[in-house]
């Protein structure tokens, strides 16, 4: 995983979380071209993800970076870990989350491990199950965190109606 950081998008950290080479069979033979996944954030609870395709692997990153910067999120953290216990879905990929106590680090793998550093949760046990697609897991990982964003929401809206 390549890790940059923009200077002029106020500190946003870009990480690359898979390249992958696809190729196009044509008459003449074989026409390559590349996917980039890519987390943006900002270290401060602050995501998202992009997915770009290019005939060359920069630009590929480009506009995944991008697309990323478009699909920004807020993730509601309770100091430097998540607030409660998460499961994230989506497809046949799982991803779950439980909060640590300071000090234990990133307890996590791959895409997720880019995903948590991206937003700045610095403890945080994790777990992948099911599909080990690196696309998988980050939608999944990305649905865990809106769950996160609904029940905060919910909580507010509870507080000010009793």
């Amino acid at each position: 995983m390549k890790e940059r950081t923009n200077q002029e998008e106020s500190g946003l950290k870009e990480k690359v979380i898979a390249v992958n080479r696809v190729a196009k069979v044509v008459k003449g033979g074989k026409r390559f071209g590349f996917t980039a996944l890519v987390v943006v954030g900002d270290g401060q609870g602050q995501v998202g993800i992009g997915y770009g395709k290019a005939k060359e692997v920069t630009l590929a990153v480009v506009k995944g970076v991008n697309a990323a910067k478009k699909k920004l999120i807020s993730v509601p953290m309770k100091g430097t870990t998540i607030p409660y216990p998460l499961i994230g879905q989506k497809g046949s990929g799982y991803v779950i989350f439980k909060p640590a106590a300071p000090g234990t680090g990133v307890i996590a793998g791959g895409p997720v491990r880019a995903i948590m550093e991206a937003v700045g949760i610095q403890d945080v046990l994790t777990k992948s199950l099911g599909n080990n697609n690196p696309h998988s897991v980050v939608n999944a990982t990305m649905e865990a965190f809106n769950q996160i964003k609904l029940l905060s929401s919910r909580l507010e809206l509870r507080e000010t109606i009793s």
